[in-house]
């Protein structure tokens, strides 16, 4: 599938963690690091966290037109210039066409060496996007955490999940969030970008079962 549309939203996968959001006219970028040909101007665009990967400045750029609003992390925000909102954890920012909600995203066991997590808690941030009636959970770079608990309440329409372990869930982890969260569909992302981020999808489906609506997005090209 090329894109999944929900409620007036079309949300498409550009590859890693890149999503494309496009709801009426407005157009939302999460985690700009694979961008296609001719990628519109963006409205909004959210980086997760510092990592070149999620917050990548000269794609940023690209995107961005004078009004753009840039949403990312303290840390992340130092390297980018404009009208940037910066957020942490358990922040809600009122954007006017959508609301973001900052909520945690870190590792509990992968590490760099021992007692140096990937993403340490508290640097990093998921985002809840309340867009019209739809509501769009992207998880950033994270393992499975108690903080996903709280989600199960929220009504996830859309949750945009990592699958490809290394340096967040793998497909048998990230099955176990999607019973915390209890979306109505889920899209697995961060896998088949880098060569450490392989993913078994088909058991991620087989896991999830009826939990949830998996739904596979093609990489945009």
């Amino acid at each position: 599938m090329e894109s999944l549309s929900i409620d007036g939203c079309t949300i498409e996968w550009l590859g890693h963690a890149s999503f494309r959001i496009v709801a009426g006219g407005t157009t939302i970028y999460i985690d700009p690091f694979v961008l296609d040909d001719g990628a519109p101007r963006a409205d909004f665009v959210i980086a997760t966290h510092d990592h070149f990967d999620h917050c990548h400045v000269e794609n940023i750029d690209r995107i961005r037109g004078p009004d753009t609003t840039v949403v990312t992390t303290q840390k992340a925000a130092a390297n980018v210039t404009g009208n940037v909102q910066a957020m942490a954890p358990g922040d809600v920012v009122d954007l006017g066409v959508i609301s973001v909600r900052a909520v945690h995203a870190y590792n509990v066991n992968k590490f760099r060496e021992p007692g140096q997590p990937f993403h340490p808690k508290g640097e990093g941030i998921g985002v809840v996007l309340a867009i019209g009636d739809v509501t769009i959970y992207h998880s950033g770079d994270t393992d499975v955490i108690d903080e996903m608990d709280a989600l199960g309440d929220m009504g996830i329409d859309v949750a945009l999940l990592p699958a490809g372990g290394t340096y967040t869930m793998d497909s048998a982890e990230a099955a176990e969030a999607v019973k915390r969260i209890k979306p109505a569909k889920v899209v697995p992302m961060h896998y088949g970008t880098l060569q450490e981020t392989r993913a078994d999808i088909e058991m991620f489906g087989n896991i999830v079962g009826d939990t949830s609506e998996v739904v596979i997005l093609e990489q945009k090209e």
